[in-house]
C-alpha cells in the first residue's frame, strides 16, 4: 500500500475548526478583490479533499502548476494570519507580542512618549507573567528610545532601565543554563537509555554537577523553578532514583497549582509535569497516591476554563488513557481493563498524525499487557505482531525487547507450540544483537535458549529456578527497571502457586500497601 503523500499546508487546512474556516473566509472577504482570488480556489479544493492530491488540484482551469507553490505559500500565510487574530488563539504572549509590535509602529512615527508608555504597561504584563525573554526584549527597545531621545520621562530612567535589563537578563541567563541542561539530559536518555552500572552513573552525575548553575531559591520566579525541577527530574530519571522523580515532579506539579494562571499559559508543561508525576508513582507503586493524583489531574483537565486545542485534547488523551491502563496494571484489574480498549483505539485514530508513532505503539504494548493478564493471550499476540512487524519505525529497543519476549511467553500460555521454536530462534538472535544488555534479559535469554529442551515434567522446576535467578535484580537499582515493563516474576509465581497472574498482583499491591 503506497504511503500518502504528505503536505503542510494541506494539514493547516485539515487541522482547522468550523469557526476556523469561517473566520478565515470573512477575513480573506474583507476586500471585494479577494473573493475570486486563485488562494481562495486552492483552500475550497483543499477543505474538499480526503487527502492531499496534485492532481486533482490542477484539473482545475485556474491553477496552473508553474504557480502552484507560489499559490500554497500565499494561502498559508495568510491562514496563518487569520488564526492569529482568532480570540481562541490571543493568549498573552500574542498580546505582549501585539503590544511591542504596536510600540514599534509607534517609535517608527516619531511618537516616542506614546510608544513607551505602551511598552511599560506590556513590561508590567510580561513580567506578571513570566515572560521575561519578552520582558528583557522590551526594555532594550526603551532603552533605544531614551538613548536617541530626551523624553524626560522619569529622572532616573537609564539607572533604572539599566538595573531591570541587569536582573531579567540574569533571570534569562539561569532559565537558559537550566533548560539547555533539561535537554541535553533528555538527549543522552533517548541515545543511551538509563544508567547500566556505577561507571555510567559517576559519569552522568559529573556531567549533571558541572553544568548546574549557582541557584539562589529566594531570587528564583516561576519560570527558572520550573526548568530547575526539570533538570533534577531528568537527572532523577537517568539513574533510576525514581522516589526523586517523584519528588521533583511534584515539586513540578505544585508549582503550577501554586501559580494557576500559568496553567492557561502553558498547559502543555502542565500536562507533562502530571504525565511523570503519574509515571514516578507508577514506578514506585504508590497506588494510593496514583489514583489520587489521577483523579486531580482528571478534575484540572475537566475544567471549563482549561485550554482547549487539539494538540491540548491529544496531549490529554495520551496522558490520562496511558495511566489508567497503568492502574489497572498496578491492581492486577486486567479484565476490567479490557472494555477500555475501544476508546483507546478509537482515539488514536480521531488523533491520528497528532500522536507519534511511537506512544501508538507503546499504548499497543500496553494493551497487549492488558490481554496477557486477563489470560486472552491469542489478542495479547495480536497487538503485539502489530509492534514486532513495523518495521519502519525506530522505537527504543527495551519496547522491541519486551514486545519480543512476552510475545513468546504469551504463545507458551496459548498452546502454540507449532510456533515456538521459531520464535525462540527468532526472539534469542534479537536479544543477543542488543548492545549492554540488563542481566535480567541475560537470565531470560539463557531460559529462552533450553526452553525447546524442557519437558513439561520439568516445567515447574525450571520456572523455579529462573524465579530465583530473577528475584536477586528486583530491588536493583540498575535491574529493577526491566520487572515494569513485564512483571514477569508474577508470571513465574503464578505457574510456581497455581494463582492467577491478577491474584498473585493483588496479594503483592496489599502487602505494600500494609507496609506503608
Amino acid at each position: 500500500m503506497p504511503k500518502t503523500q504528505k503536505d503542510n499546508l494541506f494539514e493547516l487546512v485539515k487541522s482547522l475548526s468550523k469557526s476556523e474556516k469561517r473566520q478565515f473566509k470573512l477575513f480573506v472577504g474583507r476586500l471585494g478583490v479577494n473573493e475570486d482570488a486563485k488562494f481562495m480556489t486552492l483552500f475550497d479544493i483543499l477543505e474538499r479533499l480526503s487527502h492531499y492530491d496534485e492532481t486533482e488540484i490542477l484539473k482545475h482551469d485556474s491553477i496552473r502548476k508553474k504557480q502552484l507553490s507560489n499559490l500554497k505559500a500565499h494561502l498559508y500565510k495568510q491562514i496563518l494570519i487569520s488564526l492569529r487574530l482568532n480570540p481562541s488563539h490571543q493568549n498573552i504572549r500574542v498580546q505582549i507580542r501585539e503590544q511591542l509590535d504596536f510600540a514599534t509602529i509607534l517609535y517608527n512615527k516619531g511618537l516616542h512618549n506614546q510608544s513607551l508608555r505602551i511598552l511599560d504597561k506590556a513590561k508590567l504584563v510580561a513580567m506578571a507573567h513570566e515572560e521575561k525573554n519578552m520582558a528583557y526584549e522590551i526594555i532594550e527597545l526603551e532603552k533605544v528610545i531614551e538613548s536617541q531621545y530626551i523624553t524626560r520621562s522619569i529622572s532616573s530612567r537609564a539607572d533604572e532601565l539599566t538595573i531591570q535589563a541587569k536582573n531579567v537578563s540574569r533571570l534569562n541567563v539561569i532559565t537558559s543554563k537550566l533548560s539547555n541542561l533539561s535537554l541535553q539530559l533528555y538527549g543522552i536518555f533517548l541515545k543511551q537509555g538509563y544508567v547500566k552500572n556505577d561507571e555510567e552513573y559517576n559519569w552522568i552525575t559529573d556531567y549533571f554537577n558541572a553544568r548546574m548553575p549557582e541557584i539562589d531559591m529566594d531570587m528564583l520566579g516561576f519560570r527558572e523553578k520550573l526548568w530547575l525541577y526539570k533538570a533534577y527530574l531528568w537527572y532523577s530519571f537517568l539513574t533510576q532514583d525514581f522516589l526523586s522523580c517523584y519528588r521533583y515532579a511534584r515539586k513540578w506539579v505544585e508549582l503550577f497549582y501554586e501559580n494557576e494562571e500559568m496553567i492557561k499559559l502553558n498547559p502543555v508543561f502542565f500536562l507533562r509535569g502530571q504525565q511523570y508525576l503519574l509515571e514516578a508513582l507508577f514506578f514506585i507503586k504508590d497506588v494510593e497516591r496514583f489514583k489520587e493524583t489521577l483523579q486531580a489531574f482528571e478534575g484540572a483537565v475537566a475544567k471549563a476554563d482549561f485550554p482547549k486545542g487539539k494538540n491540548i485534547e491529544s496531549l490529554v488523551f495520551l496522558h490520562l488513557n496511558s495511566h489508567k491502563i497503568n492502574l489497572y496494571f498496578m491492581e492486577g484489574r486486567f479484565e476490567e481493563g479490557i472494555p477500555m480498549v475501544k476508546d483507546v483505539l478509537l482515539g488514536l485514530e480521531k488523533y491520528e498524525g497528532t500522536i507519534d508513532e511511537h506512544h501508538v505503539m507503546m499504548f499497543y504494548y500496553k494493551i497487549a499487557c492488558l490481554y496477557f493478564g486477563a489470560g486472552q493471550n491469542k489478542t495479547c499476540i495480536q497487538y503485539l505482531d502489530k509492534i514486532i512487524s513495523n518495521k519502519t519505525l525506530e522505537m527504543r529497543e527495551d519496547l522491541l525487547c519486551f514486545s519480543r519476549i512476552l510475545n513468546l511467553v504469551a504463545h507458551f500460555e496459548a498452546g502454540e507450540d507449532y510456533h515456538l521454536d521459531r520464535l525462540i530462534k527468532s526472539t534469542y538472535k534479537f536479544l543477543i544483537k542488543m548492545e549492554d544488555l540488563y542481566q535480567v534479559q541475560k537470565e531470560m535469554i539463557r531460559f529462552i535458549r533450553q526452553l525447546g529442551d524442557i519437558y513439561p515434567h520439568q516445567l515447574k522446576a525450571e520456572f523455579i529456578k529462573l524465579h530465583e535467578n530473577l528475584k536477586q535484580f528486583e530491588d536493583d537499582p540498575y535491574e529493577r527497571r526491566s520487572f515494569l515493563y513485564l512483571d514477569i516474576l508474577s508470571w513465574l509465581e503464578s505457574h510456581i502457586t497455581g494463582k492467577s497472574i491478577p491474584q498473585i498482583i493483588q496479594e503483592k499491591a496489599l502487602a505494600l500497601k500494609q507496609e506503608r
